[in-house]
């Protein structure tokens, strides 16, 4: 039953694990009592008068002539049905029996009558398992079964007559019994001791195989819970082989994806609410540069300076077009080139000769793509917060080189020769650039912009923006990310 049980279902509750144990310990407990009882009746026969054995074989005979009959009959009748009848039990007790004063008998004619009662009773037991087969797979009529349980019948009717010649001769050897049931109480006394290791054996092994079946699974389910505690959310427990922690384990499980994809989710939207934050914010940047193009093209124009005029707008549409691209995020490094050379020219022609730059550019990294608008906050810096308060010239280098020999990385660096920044103001810009709100920055809205950018679209394959600079010896602003041939834009 239990067999059948687990291999339905693959694995075994842990009830039938501890019905079946129980179950088998009974069996064995009940095998020395069924026992004890057989050899109680035996050496009652076998005692020291004829009667006891007499009475012995009378029982015999009335289960063969009358029990496994009526067991039987039960089953034509539809009384009973196979699985329930004790025919099987009422079989063992007469061949046991049988067997018992066989093999205690010491007279030869005895011993010929139990042979003959014996072969007698395996050839019942041969009869009504062809009987209970035929009635199991219903290939036989009432008549045919009727018929069948009539031979049944006169076997156990020839069983109860040879029984009845050996009772017989069990007068004459009744002397020879008293000396056997001088020695039988030693026997049993030794029967109960074994069984009683086996039951103590198997109770201990049972304990310990149950004992591990409980631990293991709670041990896993232990370790699951550290690790997601610990945020391995990717952690799954293997399926326990107790039937009890199946649905315990699955929710478990369904509960760890369910936070992986519920932390992704937050993720995703956090990393696009800070998009939309930086666009905001570099929609605030803009304007500025805007109107103070306008104005210097109006001034041009009002001054006749034509070339002028033509060249910076010029300039300026150009700009706009590789600032708007269509909405994408991505562009070349040689676009992002020529989109700072362009607002370069634009400031050229306000400032004049106070501005001077100059482009150290490897042509092999033209085609890598890189984040669109991240240089040109870099440069407006550096002539707002650099040139602009220097006295003199002042000169920006714009560098774009590979940052090691794997060529696996680029590195951008905005060099700029102006007035700089002191200990004490260059900790606070790097201080604000740390932020995680664009909010209370103190004249940093471009640098803020860019790491912030650099560092929500590269994750961690880039550092965001370094920074170096002296006062009054300029500023150094540079970054590096990966080498990246394609993007796959939202």
């Amino acid at each position: 039953m239990f067999s059948k049980i687990r291999s339905r279902f693959g694995k075994e509750s842990l009830y039938h694990s501890i019905m079946r144990s129980y179950v088998i310990i009974i069996l064995i407990m009940l095998i020395p009592m069924i026992y004890t009882i057989i050899m109680w009746q035996y050496n009652r026969m076998r005692s020291n008068n004829i009667i006891r054995n007499v009475g012995h074989a009378n029982a015999i005979m009335k289960v063969a002539r009358d029990d496994i009959t009526d067991e039987l009959w039960g089953i034509v009748s539809g009384r009973n049905n196979v699985k329930l009848s004790k025919h099987e039990t009422y079989l063992n007790i007469i061949e046991e029996s049988v067997q018992e004063l066989l093999y205690k008998s010491d007279d030869p004619t005895s011993s010929a009558k139990l042979e003959l009662a014996y072969r007698t009773c395996q050839t019942l037991s041969r009869n009504i398992e062809l009987f209970t087969q035929q009635i199991e797979q219903n290939t036989a009529d009432v008549e045919q079964n009727e018929h069948m349980l009539d031979e049944i019948r006169s076997i156990s009717n020839l069983f109860a007559q040879i029984m009845q010649d050996y009772i017989l001769c069990e007068i004459e050897s009744a002397e020879k019994t008293n000396n056997y049931i001088q020695n039988s109480p030693y026997f049993i006394f030794c029967f109960m001791a074994l069984i009683f290791i086996l039951v103590s054996l198997l109770i201990f092994t049972n304990f310990k195989t149950l004992s591990i079946k409980i631990r293991v699974p709670i041990s896993k389910m232990e370790n699951f819970s550290t690790q997601l505690a610990a945020g391995n959310l990717q952690a799954q427990i293997d399926s326990p082989k107790i039937r009890e922690f199946n649905h315990l384990v699955e929710n478990l499980n369904s509960m760890a994806r369910q936070i992986d994809l519920l932390m992704k989710q937050n993720i995703e939207e956090q990393i696009n609410l800070q998009k939309e934050e930086l666009s905001k914010l570099q929609a605030q940047i803009t304007p500025h540069f805007l109107y103070n193009t306008f104005d210097t093209i109006i001034w041009l124009a009002e001054g006749g300076k034509k070339d002028e005029v033509i060249q910076i707008t010029r300039a300026f549409s150009n700009f706009m077009r590789i600032s708007l691209s269509r909405g994408h995020d991505w562009i070349t490094l040689e676009q992002e080139m020529e989109h700072v050379k362009n607002y370069l020219t634009i400031q050229k022609l306000r400032y004049g000769e106070i501005l001077n730059y100059q482009f150290t550019v490897d042509e092999s990294l033209n085609n890598y793509m890189v984040l669109k608008l991240s240089l040109q906050p870099l440069i407006e810096n550096a002539i707002y917060h650099g040139i602009k308060n220097k006295r003199g010239r002042g000169h920006i280098n714009i560098t774009a080189q590979y940052s090691d020999e794997t060529h696996t990385k680029i590195r951008i660096c905005v060099i700029d020769d102006g007035a700089g920044f002191t200990p004490e103001r260059l900790e606070q810009v790097r201080e604000e650039l740390s932020k995680d709100k664009g909010q209370n920055l103190a004249s940093v809205y471009g640098l803020y912009n860019v790491n912030k950018r650099l560092i929500l679209y590269y994750n961690d394959k880039t550092c965001g923006l370094e920074i170096s600079s002296e006062k009054m010896h300029g500023t150094n602003v540079s970054f590096t990310i990966p080498c990246i041939v394609d993007v796959k834009e939202n």
